[in-house]
């Protein structure tokens, strides 16, 4: 399980991006942040999510959303891996897993019966304020940028303003049902109950 739970606030970090630039959260502004862990650069799974996370990088933008991948390997590597997959995310270099360690993303993996240790595929969704949202503690490379991307859409800022403007068209709609009562039939009784009291008149009249 992540270090860093859901409701925790994030350490403060500031690494090398695949252009030498150093680069913290604060420097990336935006509404939400999406950190995922990743094993190795240019291996198949991670090759897949984030070719997957750049190919829906307009998707997030449009979220005010940024993306951004950590793994270890220097900025070369990082370099490498951007311009082979024409990759549109930042990634950073976490070169001695300091920061996957303080994210809990890092620890004991096991390929081929062989135990080793290494950064663990997971990720965080931050808001502005660097509290985690969202954390998925167990990624498949495969779907894993829409899943993200939908977690946004139903659970993120822009989905609840849409809910904020759905409420008053419903309470406007509740006030027209009351307008509807039986005020018609409500006279139509009255000069029954009239006429009745005519009636008895007259017959005392008769009497």
């Amino acid at each position: 399980m992540p270090a860093i739970k859901v409701g925790s606030k994030v350490p403060a970090f500031a690494l090398l991006d695949q252009t030498g630039t150093e680069l913290s959260l604060k420097d990336i502004g935006g509404d939400y942040v999406v950190l995922y862990f990743y094993p190795k650069d240019d291996t198949p799974g991670c090759t897949l999510e984030a070719q997957e996370f750049s190919k829906l990088a307009p998707a997030f933008r449009k979220l005010g959303t940024h993306i951004v991948g950590v793994s270890g390997g220097d900025v070369r590597s990082k370099e490498k891996f951007c311009a082979k997959y024409d990759l549109s995310i930042t990634l950073l270099a976490d070169d001695d897993f300091s920061i996957a360690k303080k994210f809990g993303a890092y620890g004991k993996k096991k390929f081929m019966g062989r135990e080793y240790m290494g950064i663990l595929r997971q990720t965080f969704v931050l808001d502005k304020s660097g509290t985690v949202v969202q954390a998925f503690p167990e990624v498949s490379p495969q779907g894993h940028a829409e899943e993200v991307l939908n977690f946004l859409r139903v659970g993120g800022k822009a989905a609840k303003g849409k809910s904020k403007v759905v409420a008053p068209q419903r309470a406007s709609a509740s006030k027209k049902s009351p307008a509807r009562k039986v005020t018609p039939a409500t006279k139509r009784v009255t000069p029954k109950r009239t006429g009745s009291k005519a009636t008895k008149t007259k017959s005392r009249r008769s009497r």
